[in-house]
């Protein structure tokens, strides 16, 4: 709390309620689910206070060893793709970008669905997945270099490409899986979902989360110049080059850790980072604090939903589509035209 009132540029009271409303969640979180448990006893565990009983036991491990660490990894996932979608937004100044834009998603999708297929253990899977999606950045990265612009355009259509064309590998590898086991697998793990998350998911998340993110909150003022475009960034004192490989490096490994841990999660990165401006306004602190907060608020709201509907639990990738698709049309007819030019 105490680094929270020196942060510069930022609001008190709004993003206050945005903790406020991110804390309340996450007790909502531990106490929903297949075996609720109530706040007295959610309190007692966390603060050790439990008796020593079968029911004291139970909720101490479903609280610890399942619902936390699944909090803790929703939270790192939303507010990194949320971040990540939004540093894209800014440096390809295009609101529909996102971390899919330069095929970070389908190249981790597709390392991951080749160590399936091989069998590889959980580790090998998450390790594949991240090669897998900065493999695919690098590859757009080079492709554009090769072809000898420097221009956003050409980065964007290399991006598009490399997507298009991983995902055509993942449906190779789909192809030739075996449709009795790895096929089901490869593709549950597509869909997205947090139901194996645990704590070495939710500190292999954190880490690239926490200093990508960092970072780019140290430099969201120049990253904000990006805004205005590169010749009045430039002119402003910018070293755009340098600061754009540094936004884009910072984001993928965001977005690659996360898909990595969770597969593919869609429309996170697309919609919060408008839902974060409209409600926020532009600043760049307030505006990247609130987006990193509404991310985290959506994953985690979204997959308390998807694991407690029905008594199949839905795929946390499926979700957010089939909510996040409808509130984002919304949102484009309730903006006047001009604000998406």
């Amino acid at each position: 709390m105490r680094y929270w009132r020196t942060l510069p540029g930022v609001d008190r009271a709004p993003i206050a309620a945005l903790i406020l409303a991110l804390g309340a969640l996450i007790v909502a979180s531990l106490a929903i689910g297949r075996y609720p448990l109530s706040l007295t006893t959610i309190a007692a565990t966390l603060l050790g206070g439990n008796e020593r009983s079968q029911v004291g036991a139970t909720a101490e491990t479903i609280i610890l060893m399942v619902r936390l660490p699944r909090i803790a990894t929703a939270i790192m996932i939303g507010a990194g793709l949320a971040i990540a979608g939004s540093a894209y937004q800014i440096v390809f100044r295009n609101p529909m970008a996102s971390p899919a834009l330069l095929g970070v998603s389908a190249g981790a999708g597709y390392g991951a669905s080749l160590a399936l297929l091989f069998h590889l253990p959980t580790l090998g899977v998450e390790a594949a997945a991240f090669a897998g999606g900065l493999a695919a950045v690098g590859a757009a990265y080079l492709a554009a270099r090769s072809v000898g612009g420097n221009s956003l355009v050409t980065l964007i259509l290399c991006g598009m490409a490399m997507s298009a064309l991983f995902q055509a590998l993942i449906s190779l590898v789909k192809y030739v899986a075996d449709p009795i086991d790895t096929l089901a697998t490869i593709t549950f793990w597509l869909m997205g979902s947090l139901a194996k998350a645990n704590a070495m998911d939710a500190a292999t998340v954190a880490a690239p989360v926490l200093l990508g993110g960092g970072l780019l909150y140290a430099l969201r003022w120049r990253i904000s110049l990006l805004a205005l475009g590169e010749r009045e960034a430039a002119a402003l004192g910018a070293d755009v080059t340098r600061l754009r490989t540094i936004v884009i490096l910072c984001a993928t490994a965001m977005t690659a850790a996360t898909v990595c841990v969770a597969g593919i999660i869609g429309w996170v990165g697309l919609l919060i980072p408008h839902i974060a401006r409209m409600a926020f306004g532009m600043e760049p602190g307030r505006a990247f604090v609130a987006t990193a907060a509404l991310g985290a608020l959506f994953v985690l709201g979204v997959d308390d939903i998807a694991r407690s509907a029905s008594a199949i639990e839905i795929p946390l990738g499926v979700m957010t589509a089939v909510i996040g698709a409808p509130f984002f049309l919304f949102l484009v007819m309730r903006t006047r035209a001009e604000q998406w030019s």
